[in-house]
């Protein structure tokens, strides 16, 4: 290793990759903000509004599970305008909204965009 070396690393670091909690806060943060989206577009938004982070497609189908699976989130198979498969679209269920907003609070703080305390909901 070289000085140069380590001031190559903060002019590029490498990128950081999301955990499945901080996932889930982005995911819904990206669906309220923008409306409904399927999951590549949610891994190259993430790639394009916030450089430094990564969304594996792991992490990113485990985190849009567990929000299907907590009834935050509902999905339906859309067809293509061009040629191509189906994409499966995800949206906020609207009873759900408060909470997902709640959430998504969290990855604004994450990003140092929110300096409010959350409102976290009690166990």
């Amino acid at each position: 290793m070289r000085l140069q070396d380590i001031y190559q690393y903060f002019l590029n670091p490498p990128p950081v990759y999301l955990g499945k909690e901080v996932a889930v806060c982005y995911i819904l943060s990206i669906l309220i903000d923008n409306g409904d989206s399927y999951g590549t577009a949610l891994i190259q938004h993430i790639r394009a509004e916030h450089p430094p982070y990564r969304l594996s497609d792991t992490v990113l189908y485990s985190a849009l599970e567990f929000l299907t699976d907590e009834g935050m989130i509902q999905s339906c198979w859309q067809s293509a305008p061009t040629r191509g498969r189906p994409k499966r679209i995800f949206s906020v269920r609207p009873e759900k909204l408060d909470e997902a907003k709640r959430l998504a609070q969290l990855w604004h703080q994450h990003l140092g965009a929110d300096d409010r305390p959350a409102t976290a909901k009690p166990s």
